[in-house]
C-alpha cells in the first residue's frame, strides 16, 4: 500500500502500469527500476537511450529586478560568467561554515528570472534561505509540486526528441524554451548520467502526453524506461557527488573537489570567508575515487583503511560498474594519503584492495556537440 505521506509524480499511474518498483527519494515515491532491471536500464543509457522521470527534483523561480544579481550574491558559482540561455552547476553553502546545503542547477533565463533546480530533500531549505535574504522586489517561489522533469539520456537522445518536434543540438549546459502539444517545455542539455542527453521541464498537466510521445518515439532506438537505481549506478561511474552521501552540510566544496563551482573572485556569496580560509590552509580530506583491484564491490558505510590497523574513512558511494565490470566508489580520504595509494575496504569482514584514482571512472558522450 502506498505511503500517503509521500509525494507522487504526475506520471505515477504510468509507472504503475509499466510495473515499476518504487522507493522513497527525498519525500517522494519514485520508480527504482522497471521489469527490465537496473543492468539493462544502465546499459541502454550507455549504448542507446533511456528515459527517466525525475519529477522529485525541486523547482524554484527567483524573479524581479536584480534577480540574477541576488542569485549571484548568494550561491557559490559566478552567474556573471554565463549568458541568458545557459545553465550552471552551483552550490548553496552555509553562510558561516561553508558546508554544502545543496548542489543545484541554475537556469539563467534573463536578469529578472533565474530558475533553480535543487535536490528534492533540500528544496524547502534552499527556498527558505533565499526568501529570508531576498531584497525588496525579488521573489523566490517554490514550484516543487507544479512541474515535472523528464530526462532523456543517451547517445540516441537527439533522435528521440526530434521525433516529437523538440529542439536538439544546443550546447552542453544550455537550454531552449519550446512547447509540446500546447504546454511550454524547457529543453535543457543537462543530466546526471554522464551521457549526452536532455532534461525536459514541463507543467504537470503537460507531462503525461509528453511522456507517452517520448516512449513511442524511442521504440525504434531501443529506449528503455529507467528508474533511479540505474541513475545512481550511472552517476557513480561518473564520480558525480550525491547530496546526503558524498556531500552534506558537514562537507565543504574544497573537500568535495567542487572548487570549480565556486566564484572565488566574487565579492560575496554564502560561506565565502570560511571557504577562502579552507582553500588557503588546504583541506584535511578530499573526495576520491576508488576502483577495485579484485572482485570487491564497495557500498556506502563500509570502512576504508590504509592498513589493517589504520582506519581512514567510510565509503560514501559505491557500486559495481557495469561498464568496467569492477567495483567503484568514492570516499572522503584524508589528504595525507597519497592520491594513488592502495587502500583496503572492509567488505563483510574481508579486506579487499582498492586503488585511489581520479574520477570519472568511464569516458562518455556528455559534452559532445
Amino acid at each position: 500500500m502506498a505511503d500517503a505521506t509521500l509525494k507522487q509524480s504526475p506520471l505515477h499511474d504510468r509507472h504503475v502500469a509499466l510495473g515499476a518498483k518504487f522507493a522513497e527519494f527525498g519525500g517522494w515515491t519514485m520508480p527504482l527500476e522497471y521489469s527490465s532491471g537496473v543492468v539493462k536500464e544502465h546499459t541502454a543509457v550507455r549504448s542507446a537511450v533511456g528515459i527517466f522521470d525525475v519529477s522529485h527534483l525541486g523547482k524554484a523561480m527567483v524573479s524581479g529586478p536584480g534577480a540574477a544579481d541576488f542569485v549571484n550574491a548568494t550561491l557559490s558559482n559566478d552567474l556573471a560568467k554565463i549568458a541568458p540561455g545557459k545553465a550552471q552547476y552551483t552550490l548553496c553553502c552555509d553562510a558561516v561554515t561553508g558546508g554544502i546545503i545543496d548542489d543545484l542547477i541554475a537556469y539563467y533565463q534573463d536578469d529578472e528570472h533565474v530558475l533553480l533546480v535543487p535536490n528534492a530533500a533540500n528544496t524547502a531549505e534552499v527556498v527558505r534561505r533565499l526568501q529570508a535574504e531576498a531584497p525588496d522586489g525579488v521573489s523566490v517561489v517554490n514550484h516543487h509540486d507544479d512541474y515535472a522533469v523528464l530526462a532523456v539520456q543517451g547517445t540516441r537522445s537527439d533522435e528521440v526528441l526530434q521525433r516529437v518536434g523538440l529542439p536538439t543540438g544546443h550546447d552542453y549546459m544550455s537550454f531552449v524554451e519550446a512547447s509540446f502539444d500546447g504546454p511550454g517545455v524547457v529543453v535543457c542539455r543537462t543530466g546526471y548520467t554522464g551521457e549526452r542527453g536532455y532534461e525536459l521541464i514541463v507543467a504537470n498537466e503537460g507531462a503525461p502526453a509528453l511522456w507517452d510521445a517520448l516512449l513511442a518515439a524511442g521504440e525504434e532506438f531501443g529506449m528503455l524506461t529507467c528508474g533511479l537505481g540505474s541513475r545512481d549506478t550511472l552517476r557513480t561511474e561518473m564520480g558525480y557527488a550525491l547530496h546526503g552521501q558524498d556531500i552534506t552540510v558537514d562537507v565543504n566544496p574544497v573537500e568535495a573537489g567542487l572548487g570549480w563551482a565556486v566564484g572565488w573572485k566574487k565579492d560575496t556569496f554564502w560561506g565565502r570567508d570560511a571557504l577562502l580560509a579552507v582553500k588557503e590552509a588546504g583541506p584535511e580530506r578530499r573526495l576520491r575515487g576508488l576502483i577495485a583491484t579484485g572482485r570487491g564491490i564497495p557500498r556506502p558505510g563500509m570502512r576504508v583503511s590504509l592498513t589493517h590497523d589504520v582506519a581512514l574513512c567510510d565509503i560514501t558511494s559505491g557500486t559495481f560498474s557495469l561498464t568496467l565490470k569492477k567495483g567503484v566508489g568514492m570516499a572522503l580520504v584524508p589528504t595525507m594519503v597519497h592520491p594513488d595509494a592502495e587502500v583496503g575496504v572492509d567488505i563483510r569482514g574481508r579486506r579487499e584492495i582498492f586503488q585511489l584514482t581520479k574520477v570519472p571512472f568511464v569516458e562518455t558522450s556528455v559534452k559532445e556537440s
